[in-house]
């Protein structure tokens, strides 16, 4: 099985709004303020590698979406060098951790084709791969060490697609090798949509869906945020029990019986 892909059993049917959408005059206005904030990012050119750049262009990006950006107290952390691991819901995850923690990203290739979207992706040094290139594996996961051991976090979405929920899909295991290989620690980081307070499937980004068409939903959706949750560190000499801690950890379950394991450890705040 390739690592980096995986088939996901959601499909568009698994939208849906839990609040009425916004006037046509909102989603108007909406879309103006995203084109002037777009136009203004790229306008820094390679100034938005900048950590602080990129984290306020991407809370204006939100910001110019209607979306509203909750995070819980922050995790412990001892240092750079993370290998950020998410839940996958949408294409709106990214900004919402770039707005968190502005890190390099590792994205599927065909991110890097989208409109104005795959240009500001180069520019911030996001790390592009081909799912469906299993030779290509090795070479990938060699440069994540690299940047891990160079100081870098790497964020990183390990379910290789998207899913409606937060609990959609098991933790794949091949990234977790750059963090072993480089005696980095695994942040576990959770994403979730609500509207007006209740989970909301209305900003995931599933089956046939097309960029414009879950841009046009999301700009339409009333009352949305997005809530970013860290969780305390792991580290471990063994990423098949690193993957399923971490997955345990930001889908709120226990690891199965079999990954518990004394090549995992947690370090939370003193």
């Amino acid at each position: 099985m390739n690592p980096w892909t995986v088939q996901a059993p959601c499909t568009p049917d698994c939208l849906s709004d839990t609040a009425p959408r916004v006037p046509l005059t909102e989603t108007a206005r909406r879309y103006a303020a995203l084109t002037h904030t777009l136009i203004r990012t790229a306008a820094m050119g390679e100034r938005l590698a900048d950590p602080r750049v990129l984290r306020g262009r991407a809370l204006a990006v939100l910001d110019a979406l209607g979306v509203r950006l909750e995070t819980g107290p922050p995790a412990h952390r001892t240092g750079p060098g993370a290998l950020l691991v998410a839940n996958h819901i949408s294409w709106l995850d990214a900004v919402a951790l770039l707005a968190v923690e502005p890190v390099t990203v590792l994205a599927k290739r065909e991110v890097g084709q989208w409109p104005v979207v795959g240009t500001l992706a180069r520019r911030i040094g996001t790390r592009f791969i081909d799912r469906g290139a299993v030779r290509e594996l090795p070479g990938t996961v060699a440069e994540l060490a690299d940047l891990l051991r160079s100081g870098r976090s790497v964020l990183v979405f390990p379910q290789a697609t998207t899913w409606c929920t937060v609990a959609g899909g098991r933790f794949r295991r091949a990234a977790f090798q750059a963090a072993v290989d480089a005696g980095a620690p695994v942040r576990p980081m959770t994403v979730d949509y609500l509207q007006d307070g209740a989970p909301s499937t209305v900003a995931a980004f599933l089956g046939g869906d097309d960029f414009t068409t879950s841009l046009r939903r999301v700009a339409a959706a009333r009352a949305l945020s997005v809530r970013v949750t860290g969780h305390p560190e792991l580290r471990g000499t063994d990423r098949r029990t690193l993957a399923a801690a971490a997955g345990a950890a930001v889908c709120g379950t226990r690891p199965p019986a079999h990954t518990a394991s004394r090549h995992i450890t947690s370090r939370v705040p003193a």
